[in-house]
């Protein structure tokens, strides 16, 4: 086991891997940037290191920074967390290079899965379904007029390097597509560094389901009961839950099983989440892996009763799955939602960094909070505006929904904005109540919205 791990992250993420630490008898080292000087992070790790100024691209993304931290420290580990450098592949082979364990899969792996239209092919190889596109990367508007032609409009022009929604053009007419072809590579070129960029068919209102999976250094991988993530706004998860109200025990069973052989055969360790579409028919068809932990991961871990984080930290020493996953991890113990407490203006989404005045966590049975704020902290304007993960469980859907209610109710920040008011418009909404929704939900509910408001003024 690890004697000491360097935490390449800050915020909830980076107090969760040190909880992980501690239980385990492993000695934490933080870094922080000069905003984040009076984290939590900072106080709670055993050793903590200045890394630079307040801009991520001088701190947390620093690679050098983070390798000479870990080196004066003594660390033989570094757990990346989510964001920043976790899936960085230069940053995994650095590591190596420098006799530190990266904590996540190999370098080459992660470099597989960073391009979508190589991670695809892998993917198919294996017999995991995906969507009607293209083989690879499209070279040319040409070549992406045949394809489309071919499989049917609309098509999703996507970067072959991205993610988070960059890069991305939906083609409904084979006139627009020249222009958006065109739009899509300058996109992906800012943002990537990179122009390419492949087709598949678009879905117009599509579920968003993920696996989380577990693979240790022996050739055993370990695929969990799924996610459901429909509840986003441009791309970016608001409400997460476990199990999905929309997959099948005999689907899980399906794509669990493809999951494994393909991440087997790909030689994938350590921990990962593979993202799937599922049409209207509630058919599955993937889009991209996730080479890290991922900020909805505790609502696995309340239905399976695994450790996730842990997990990571044990396969990354070398143990066996058994060590890890004592048990069959497909079948949920209960129902979990997560929601995404942001630092946000409700109404208009526009960030409110500043300095909380009042904190108050809600309790009781079936709730989990994972945060790093309290009084008096400030929400700096440099990074993520994620305040807190508010969790909670049930025996039931219908449990969880109403303590996560009874917990949004009790939860109190003052000083800044927050989602909260939103979260609890959404989890009264009849659709969402039944089950009834996909990605275009909050679109949808936020137009409604502006529209009742409209008539009553």
């Amino acid at each position: 086991m690890f004697r000491k791990i360097l935490i390449a992250n800050r915020g909830e993420i980076a107090l969760r891997v040190i909880c992980a630490c501690k239980e385990l008898g492993i000695r934490t080292v933080a870094v922080y940037s000069e905003a984040d000087r009076h984290s939590l992070h900072v106080r709670f790790a055993d050793e903590a290191v200045c890394i630079g100024p307040a801009k991520s691209a001088r701190s947390y993304l620093d690679i050098p920074a983070v390798i000479s931290a870990a080196e004066v420290t003594g660390a033989d580990a570094i757990h990346p967390g989510y964001g920043f450098l976790s899936e960085n592949a230069d940053f995994a082979e650095v590591c190596e290079i420098s006799n530190i364990r990266f904590i996540g899969p190999p370098p080459d792996v992660t470099r597989l899965m960073g391009v979508k239209d190589k991670a695809r092919a892998a993917m198919a190889h294996a017999g995991v379904p995906t969507l009607p596109g293209s083989e690879g990367v499209v070279a040319s508007a040409e070549e992406a007029l045949s394809i489309a032609g071919g499989i049917g409009y609309p098509v999703i022009i996507k970067a072959s390097a991205g993610g988070g929604g960059r890069g991305m053009r939906i083609v409904r007419e084979p006139a627009d597509l020249p222009p958006l072809f065109t739009q899509a590579q300058q996109e992906a070129l800012a943002s990537f560094s990179s122009p390419d960029v492949y087709l598949e068919k678009y879905l117009p209102a599509p579920r968003h389901i993920e696996f989380q999976v577990l693979a240790d250094n022996h050739g055993r991988v370990e695929v969990f009961c799924e996610r459901e993530c429909s509840i986003q706004r441009r791309h970016q998860k608001l409400i997460e839950e476990s199990p999905s109200p929309r997959v099948t025990p005999e689907l899980r069973l399906e794509i669990a099983s493809k999951l494994a052989e393909a991440m087997r055969a790909v030689g994938y360790t350590n921990a990962g989440t593979v993202e799937f579409l599922m049409d209207e028919e509630g058919r599955l068809y993937f889009i991209e892996v996730n080479a890290r932990i991922q900020v909805e991961h505790p609502i696995t871990e309340i239905v399976t009763g695994i450790d996730l984080v842990k997990g990571q930290l044990l396969l990354a020493a070398g143990e066996r799955m058994p060590a890890v996953v004592p048990q069959s991890p497909l079948a949920p113990r209960g129902h979990a939602i997560e929601c995404r407490i942001n630092a946000e203006n409700p109404e208009t989404f526009a960030p409110s960094p500043g300095r909380i005045t009042a904190f108050n966590l809600p309790g009781g049975p079936g709730v989990r909070v994972d945060t790093a704020a309290h009084t008096d902290c400030v929400i700096p304007p440099y990074y993520d505006s994620l305040i807190a993960k508010l969790i909670t469980s049930g025996r039931s859907r219908a449990e969880a929904i109403a303590r996560m209610n009874r917990a949004l109710e009790m939860f109190v920040v003052e000083g800044i904005h927050t989602s909260i008011p939103l979260h609890q418009r959404i989890l009264a909404d009849p659709d969402f109540q039944a089950g009834c929704f996909d990605t275009t939900f909050v679109n949808r509910f936020l137009r409604e919205n502006q529209r009742n408001a409209a008539s009553k003024a």
